[in-house]
């Protein structure tokens, strides 16, 4: 089975949306399931206002079209609202192709913390980009049923997962002053990073990411270390080395980097929020609290091997799995690849 993922987030952007779908695609090859992309890389691109190190791409209908075909897809699945994702649901609408969509941003808070814009606006638009979709996936249950009471219509559930070979505890030390509270992830308005930032704790706050508040909150806060974009085993390293992993967002659908940290071996300290309560619910591997501080510090008390034990249930096959039993349930599969030959997209 061959499954073209349309996405306006791609490399050498570094977020959870560009994560999970590499992630998807590995675990998938164990299911004989092939995934190919049509991302930015095969347009034309500008920077994001506010947000510099985003680009968009600036996809042609006719291109798009091309794209598609050559991929030759056995089913279409539209990740991002995005312009990419725009075109290709035009599209697969045009031709009356089945498709699937993912619901990964929440859009509508992310907006208002940049400009005042009414979210119920952003929600409409949103449920008319996904409508026409077979299924809307989505990561957790509690977001699957906030979508149905928002309007939505074949919300379904799309589990994530971790690479408990990449994450994993280890011997590390960072030479910073212990307790280590460490935070990854976008250095962005919207990440709440502040109210980590603010807090009056012991040892040492680090931050890991890059983004376009970097600047600004280095400094604002010189005594936090700011350590800007890792890859591959140098994240890894960084989780094990910390003493608790600090969760400030409030906006967050999921947050791959809790189970991250958690496969590590690090409890978790968050706002008892969506994200970080759909994740850890009622298992001993985190503190969801209104006081943050508090949290933070309860979670020193946290077993560390409780951490590794529950991540070890997250695995990214069955994410894959759950992905590709969606779409076949749904029976959004496309008509032999000839019928999408030489057909003109209109414009």
């Amino acid at each position: 089975m061959r499954i073209l993922v349309a996405t306006d987030a791609w490399h050498p952007q570094v977020n959870g949306v560009v994560r999970t779908l590499t992630k998807l695609a590995d675990a998938a090859k164990s299911l004989d399931v092939e995934f190919s992309f049509l991302t930015p890389q095969s347009f034309r691109t500008f920077a994001m206002p506010s947000y510099r190190d985003v680009r968009l791409a600036m996809p042609r209908p006719a291109r798009i079209a091309r794209l598609i075909e050559e991929a030759r897809p056995d089913s279409i699945h539209v990740a991002t609202e995005g312009p990419i994702g725009l075109m290709v649901r035009r599209y697969c609408l045009q031709r009356a192709l089945p498709f699937t969509t993912s619901f990964h941003t929440r859009f509508p808070e992310y907006v208002r913390a940049r400009v005042p814009v009414p979210e119920s606006l952003i929600w409409r638009a949103l449920r008319r980009f996904h409508g026409a979709s077979r299924a809307v996936m989505a990561a957790t249950p509690a977001l699957v049923r906030e979508l149905g009471e928002r309007g939505f219509e074949n919300v379904v559930l799309w589990p994530r997962g971790v690479d408990t070979k990449l994450f994993h505890p280890r011997a590390i030390d960072l030479c910073l002053p212990a307790p280590v509270f460490l935070c990854v992830g976008r250095v962005a308005v919207e990440k709440n990073l502040e109210a980590f930032l603010a807090l009056d704790l012991p040892g040492t706050k680090v931050i890991v990411g890059d983004g376009p508040a970097r600047a600004s909150l280095e400094q604002a806060y010189p005594d936090a270390i700011f350590l800007g974009e890792r890859h591959g085993e140098a994240p890894a390293e960084i989780y094990a080395a910390a003493d608790v992993f600090v969760f400030p967002s409030r906006t967050d659908t999921f947050g791959l980097v809790l189970l991250e940290a958690l496969a590590s071996g690090l409890p978790v300290a968050a706002f008892p929020v969506k994200g970080p309560r759909d994740v850890i619910g009622e298992a001993p591997v985190g503190v969801l609290d209104e006081d943050l501080r508090n949290a933070c510090l309860a979670a020193l008390d946290i077993s560390r091997q409780a951490c590794v034990e529950f991540a070890a249930d997250h695995t990214w096959e069955a994410s894959a799995r759950a992905f590709v039993d969606s779409i076949l349930a749904v029976g959004a599969v496309l008509p032999p690849a000839g019928g999408l030959e030489h057909q003109r997209f209109v414009a």
